[in-house]
């Protein structure tokens, strides 16, 4: 795997990392169209696969790797796209040459959180869910990926951090009211 990338990935450089997930993402979602999936769960299992990519560089998994970051993140998604298939009931032919030339990665086990969710926490992710692609996004970087306002307008197309500040205080309102209802 190249190193650079797996750097990138390890001292979280927004710019370089927003690079590395655009750069395989359309690759990915035709790759997965094979499977018949909703567009929206091809571009969900494409988001875990790189957080779960990231999150093996962090814990030095990919140094031994010998495929390229390509491969390996398809390989993930692959897989994930095999467990949505499984809890889905679905049954899809795949193609001999597609299993060939991913057969060579090993299943990997994502780690998730199987605790249950309060009641405040479900409300919360379901209005969430309801939320814009902007809200989402910012709230997300912001609160769950802990960036500064500074970070999410490096990683975004955000001119300036009182446009990121002003974003995110509508979000918050918007949620809240949609709570509240």
């Amino acid at each position: 795997m190249e190193e650079k990338h797996i750097i990138s990935l390890l001292h979280n450089k927004p710019k370089e990392i927003k690079e590395l997930y655009n750069s395989h993402r359309n690759a990915f979602l035709n790759f997965g169209k094979k499977y018949d999936l909703d567009y929206d769960d091809l571009v969900d299992i494409y988001q875990e696969a790189f957080i779960a990519l990231r999150n093996h560089a962090i814990k030095g998994k990919l140094a031994t790797v010998k495929s390229s970051l390509k491969t390996y993140l398809f390989g993930i998604g692959k897989f994930m796209i095999f467990d949505l298939l499984k809890e889905k009931n679905k049954t899809t032919t795949l193609h001999t040459d597609l299993l060939s030339a991913y057969a060579h990665i090993d299943p990997i086990q994502i780690e998730t959180e199987t605790k249950d969710l309060t009641l405040e926490q479900q409300t919360l992710k379901t209005h969430f869910k309801k939320l814009g692609k902007k809200c989402k996004e910012v709230l997300t970087l912001f609160y769950s990926r802990g960036l500064t306002i500074d970070e999410i307008v490096e990683c975004t197309d955000y001119t300036n951090g009182s446009v990121v500040r002003s974003q995110k205080s509508r979000c918050l309102k918007t949620l809240k009211e949609m709570i509240k209802s």
